[in-house]
């Protein structure tokens, strides 16, 4: 049974920082494509930033030399070091595994809250 468990959210004021976790049981981290995905009040979910197999890592525009995705394949966890916090950041995080080779399958984890106050 596949598992995406994320922590590390909370209340930050703008400018701040913080490190969100998504701990996978049931996959690994290291050969699927892992993702960080947000969903803001009245928003569309978009993707994040994201880390395939072979490490590299993409990001959305507007966390570009803000956020960081990395992955620790020991633990099975992979994270997002978020910097720079702006109030236009506050959103539920959600941690995604795209199963490879992709025919479709992806887990969800349940989310974690961000807010970034002003």
């Amino acid at each position: 049974q596949v598992q995406l468990v994320e922590s590390g959210g909370g209340l930050v004021q703008a400018g701040g920082s913080l490190r969100l976790s998504c701990a996978a049981s049931g996959i690994s981290v290291s050969i699927n494509t892992m993702g960080w995905y947000r969903q803001a009040p009245g928003k569309q979910r978009e993707l994040v930033a994201n880390i395939i197999s072979r490490g590299s890592t993409n990001y959305v525009d507007s966390v570009k030399g803000r956020f960081i995705i990395s992955r620790d394949n020991a633990k099975n966890t992979v994270y997002l070091q978020m910097s720079s916090l702006k109030p236009e950041d506050t959103a539920v995080y959600y941690c995604n595994v795209k199963v490879l080779p992709y025919y479709g399958v992806d887990y969800w984890g349940k989310g974690t809250l961000v807010t970034v106050s002003s």
